[in-house]
């Protein structure tokens, strides 16, 4: 599945910018064209291209000039130099400035498009090098107990489909992680992997993320920008905790979902976009139907498959496995010696609510071989790190409920809350967009509920 390409186009005969922009057009592509390299540099300051093909011989700046700016400028995008009065001392320079190409008039269409083909190819091999050095093995899918092997075996038998996958589970189980999976092994797997976490994107702003927008769309938009689904062409749109979506975006995405198009903000004109989207949420959809906060059709649309993912608190049999991934994650990141869990700190990790799942987890272990200093670490070192409402004891209703155990029932309550909240803060270290996804609150509604119980962030708040 070919992706789609921005392209700008560089040539002093308009004729030639004309046929160019033509046949790239045909192939699915995007053009955009301009007689000379000060305007090509322009453009480079306000849009995003995914290659350049720029002629040599032009009055003013000659194609061999705008590469050396680009060099200069730090400018990445690809360039192929065009020229119909080439020779071998010019071809060389432009390949020691970085040319990707040097393409002799007259052009053949075909040995064109082969080009861009091959742009996007080797510009995409290298995004995926980059990615996987980051990655260093944070997306894994670790475990071989009966609820991961369960689940292992549901990617497999969905990802070779085009069925629209639902993942559900709570904060921390690994949800994206899912969705990467079935994108890895579909057959979309050499085009690109896109997502957005609708949480996280300002109401306003969702819609010009989805689908993006053209220059001068609103205030503030200086350049053309594309949105999720044009670049996840070919490939998957992730759309993670689906449920916060906006409800006036959510008939914008069923439309999306439904006709295959998709329009920028401030365009005329539908983009046709083929992408198999994935979603996710911690929330229970079905309540949120009943409550008129999700659209029934864009439920029944997007719940074909429903994935649960399994808390880390039923997967006891993973803990040695991904404790063990997660101490050699952390040192191979950071340049330490590994260090091994003893089987008693395995037990007493087994015995934690983990309300935060296996980012919890993965967190807690980067603590443990941070602090400790001997070669191995043991159920000591465990429970000094630890929360200790979280414990083996319960969770953190449990000792808010030792807490209120005198008092009017209206009294017990506000107590009760009070502590559970608190504990939600300190769990996600003040990180108070976290603390209300867990809660299920809108963030002013937190900071609201904070101040009715008399909860003072800033007196709670510790120095690093």
């Amino acid at each position: 599945m070919p992706r789609k390409a921005h392209l700008l186009l560089v040539d002093d005969d308009p004729n030639t910018l004309a046929s160019l922009s033509r046949a790239f057009r045909l192939a699915g592509h995007e053009a955009t064209v301009c007689d000379n390299a000060p305007r090509a540099l322009e453009l480079l300051r306000t849009e995003a291209f995914d290659l350049i093909l720029s002629d040599v011989v032009m009055p003013g700046k000659s194609g061999i000039e705008l590469l050396e700016d680009l060099k200069h400028a730090g400018v990445k995008t690809p360039i192929v130099l065009i020229s119909g009065q080439a020779n071998v001392e010019m071809a060389v320079k432009a390949t020691k400035l970085g040319a990707l190409d040097f393409l002799e008039k007259p052009l053949s269409t075909d040995k064109l498009l082969v080009t861009v083909e091959n742009a996007l190819r080797l510009a995409r091999l290298e995004d995926e090098n980059r990615e996987l050095r980051h990655r260093l093995g944070k997306h894994e899918l670790v475990g071989s107990g009966p609820a991961m092997k369960k689940l292992l075996a549901q990617i497999d038998r969905v990802a070779a489909s085009e069925t629209r996958v639902c993942i559900l589970g709570e904060t921390g189980t690994g949800k994206e992680l899912v969705a990467r999976a079935i994108h890895e092994k579909s057959p979309r797997h050499e085009n690109a992997f896109i997502t957005l976490n609708c949480a996280a994107v300002p109401a306003e702003l969702i819609e010009s993320e989805l689908f993006g927008h053209e220059k001068g769309a609103f205030t503030g938009a200086a350049a053309k920008h594309v949105g999720k689904f044009e670049q996840a062409e070919g490939g998957t749109l992730f759309l993670d905790e689906i449920g916060d979506m906006p409800v006036s975006m959510q008939a914008k995405l069923l439309r999306v979902l439904e006709e295959g198009e998709v329009e920028r903000v401030g365009g005329d004109k539908p983009i046709r976009v083929n992408v198999r989207v994935l979603v996710a949420t911690h929330r229970n959809l079905e309540d949120l139907v009943k409550l008129n906060t999700f659209r029934r059709d864009l439920f029944h649309r997007i719940y074909v498959f429903p994935l649960v993912l399994p808390p880390l608190r039923e997967r006891p049999d993973d803990f040695a496995e991904l404790v063990s991934h997660f101490a050699r994650q952390v040192a191979a990141q950071n340049g330490w010696k590994e260090k091994l869990f003893a089987p008693d700190a395995i037990a007493e990790l087994r015995r934690y609510a983990w309300p935060g799942n296996v980012r919890e987890l993965r967190n807690v272990v980067e603590r443990l071989v941070l602090l400790s200093s001997e070669d191995s670490i043991a159920a000591a070192d465990v429970r000094l790190v630890l929360p200790a409402e979280d414990s083996a004891a319960g969770s953190p209703a449990s000792a808010a409920a030792g807490a209120v155990a005198s008092g009017t029932l209206a009294e017990r309550t506000e107590a009760f809350e009070k502590e559970v909240l608190l504990g939600e803060i300190r769990r996600h270290n003040f990180h108070m967009t976290n603390v209300a996804r867990a809660m299920g609150l809108e963030r002013s509604h937190l900071y609201k509920k904070c101040q009715q119980l008399g909860i003072d962030l800033q007196s709670l708040r510790k120095p690093d």
